[in-house]
């Protein structure tokens, strides 16, 4: 029994085109499809039909996406060495201000163990290149956060942690509570939650050495 199938223009073409050079295929009736259905797909490849959506080719996380020479790519290597290094080992300063603090102190914990990831807490400004901020930012403290912050070394990074510290939270309408700490302070990472949970701040700490494995420091000083 013969059952007709209709066929596109293409497909068509490539299968006259087919017979018509008399192309020696190994007897399967399977192998001569789908040499015709190669052959239309050239075709509309090369415009004879609606374009195809081109392969998309994963690039590396390098900072230099396309190295010209071997200075931008010894200038690449040295980047992705300092960001490991930057990234292994974030020392974060204790900021509690609120109940937040207390799931920070969870972290530290051996339950979650943040060791393990590099991250040390400091009691020094100095010698930290993270600050949490972690609960209520009044009005009185805010200068206080910003000469703490001030006193960190360069790289240095925030992430903001609760609801209080990400927009006032429960106390958004007080009189004497800022409205965020990014008003103050540069925020990289946000942890939502009131309070968030050991978790979501480990989450976010692990996002931080995310965007810390993608700095281009040696990058933007050798392009200038």
């Amino acid at each position: 029994m013969l059952r007709c199938i209709t066929l596109s223009p293409s497909f068509n073409q490539g299968l006259a085109s087919l017979i018509r050079n008399n192309i020696a295929l190994s007897g399967c009736p399977g192998a001569l499809v789908n040499q015709a259905k190669h052959m239309a797909t050239d075709a509309v490849v090369q415009g004879s039909g609606p374009s195809l959506p081109q392969k998309v080719k994963r690039k590396p996380y390098s900072p230099f996406q396309d190295t010209n020479n071997m200075a931008e790519y010894a200038v690449a290597r040295l980047d992705d060495l300092l960001n490991w290094g930057r990234k292994g080992s974030l020392w974060p300063l204790t900021f509690g201000l609120a109940c937040c603090a207390v799931e920070m102190m969870h972290i530290a914990a051996p339950r979650y163990d943040m060791d393990r990831y590099g991250v040390v807490f400091r009691a020094s400004p100095r010698q930290a290149d993270v600050i949490i901020v972690a609960g209520t930012l009044t009005n009185k403290m805010a200068p206080a956060l910003r000469r703490v912050y001030d006193q960190m070394i360069e790289p240095r990074w925030v992430i903001s942690m609760g609801s209080c510290a990400n927009g006032g939270g429960y106390y958004h309408y007080s009189y004497s509570v800022v409205r965020g700490c990014d008003r103050i302070l540069p925020v990289d990472i946000y942890v939502p939650g009131c309070p968030p949970t050991a978790e979501a701040l480990m989450y976010g700490i692990l996002q931080l050495q995310k965007k810390v494995k993608r700095m281009k420091t040696v990058q933007v000083w050798y392009r200038k």
